[in-house]
């Protein structure tokens, strides 16, 4: 009888061992399944059409930042060799920078879709066309190093506009007061039609008693509360009009620096005909281009004569990177808002269609012996161009 129940007690020991062991395989098998196993079972539940779907948007992504990075590279360079050696590439300078923004912004975008080597290249040519195309600046300007304050302001005021909207010179006398400048050089201040129309005295309110000492010929005015002296407008060379710009010699204490007042051809006419007539179009836009590069020509001669420091203000109708800019600063010149410019100083556009300034078509340039501390554009109430306002630093007892 003991005997018996001791073979009970171990079959009964060996049964639960047993089911032990089948239980503990039983959790091996459910809980710690090989990772193949599961991965085999996961992607099986997927459509089998996903995959190549997505290669697909990630191929039409690389396409697409691929060629916003080639467009944003190749219009820089064109800015660097200077837009107007291609025909089609100075008219696109002449465009709102939309056309070229947002194609980089949604290359950024598309980018994040993509391995970190797109992303960079879609940052880059980001880059290139904040900087490269849309001209972003970011100084801090010169030092004084004991040189005199002046604040120097170029105004395209578009008198004609003015004088027939009620208080259009209301506008621009507040304009030119709200910034408190020194000098003002003006342009499209009397032309012919306006003259003969509203007079030409109309102009002279705008500057108020501050700015007492002033030139004017033509459409050209210069207003300035230091002496004015020598002037007289430019001297063009034949087939050119001599009404792009005018100067005068300017006594500021004990400095005498030459001040030049200048408007060169505008490139409406030229935007136009190549806009709606493209055979014949182009011919009149690269005549229109041929024109201002050589007034462009014709004063860079005159600057290389003078012997005084030089400040030249005016609506130029040509962005930084033209030709006709870079061949007065090739002068010796420089840009005030290049050298002390915060943001893109964008004077034109705001009338247009577009409803808002796209390009930098007014400019303060200065000589090496002049400083900039800053320089700004101002407000688009008066013109169809905002003024252009620089502090400059002047070199003490240059006489001249």
């Amino acid at each position: 009888m003991g005997r018996l129940r001791g073979v009970r007690r171990r079959r009964g020991r060996d049964a639960a061992r047993g089911l032990g062991e089948v239980t503990s395989e039983s959790r091996g098998v459910g809980s710690r399944a090989p990772r193949g196993i599961r991965r085999a079972t996961t992607n099986a539940s997927e459509p089998d059409i996903e995959e190549p779907y997505n290669r697909a948007l990630r191929g039409i992504a690389r396409i697409a930042v691929a060629l916003a990075a080639t467009g944003a590279a190749l219009v820089a360079a064109g800015y660097r060799l200077g837009p107007e050696r291609f025909w089609a590439l100075a008219f696109v300078e002449y465009l709102p920078y939309p056309i070229h923004l947002l194609p980089a912004l949604a290359a950024v975008l598309l980018s994040l879709a993509l391995g970190p080597l797109w992303r960079v290249a879609a940052l880059l040519a980001l880059g290139l066309v904040v900087w490269g195309v849309m001209g972003f600046e970011l100084h801090q300007g010169d030092p004084r190093d004991g040189r005199v304050a002046l604040r120097v302001m170029t105004y395209n005021i578009k008198s004609h506009l003015a004088a027939a909207r009620p208080g259009g010179y209301d506008r621009l006398a507040r304009e030119i007061a709200s910034h408190a400048p020194d000098i003002v050089v003006v342009q499209d201040g009397a032309e012919p039609s306006a003259r003969r129309q509203f007079g030409p005295g109309s102009i002279a309110a705008i500057f108020g008693e501050r700015l007492g000492y002033r030139y004017s010929s033509g459409q050209f005015t210069i207003a300035s509360r230091h002496p004015l002296r020598d002037c007289a407008p430019g001297v063009a060379a034949p087939a050119l009009s001599s009404d792009a710009w005018v100067h005068c010699v300017v006594d500021v204490g004990a400095t005498a620096i030459d001040l030049y007042d200048v408007h060169l051809r505008t490139p409406r006419q030229g935007l136009n005909a190549a806009r709606s007539d493209a055979p014949g179009g182009v011919d009149d836009w690269e005549q229109n281009v041929a024109v201002r590069l050589a007034q462009a020509h014709d004063l860079a001669r005159a600057l290389g004569a003078a012997t005084r420091p030089v400040i030249v203000g005016g609506d130029l109708n040509a962005p930084e990177p033209s030709l006709a800019v870079r061949t007065l600063l090739a002068s010796g010149l420089r840009d005030a808002f290049s050298g002390a410019g915060v943001g893109f100083g964008y004077t034109y556009g705001h009338a247009l269609r577009p409803g808002f300034s796209f390009l930098r078509l007014d400019h303060v340039l200065v000589g090496p012996k002049i400083g900039v501390a800053g320089c700004r554009a101002g407000g688009a109430a008066g013109s169809e161009h905002r003024p252009v306002i620089a502090d400059l630093w002047i070199p003490a007892g240059a006489q001249g």
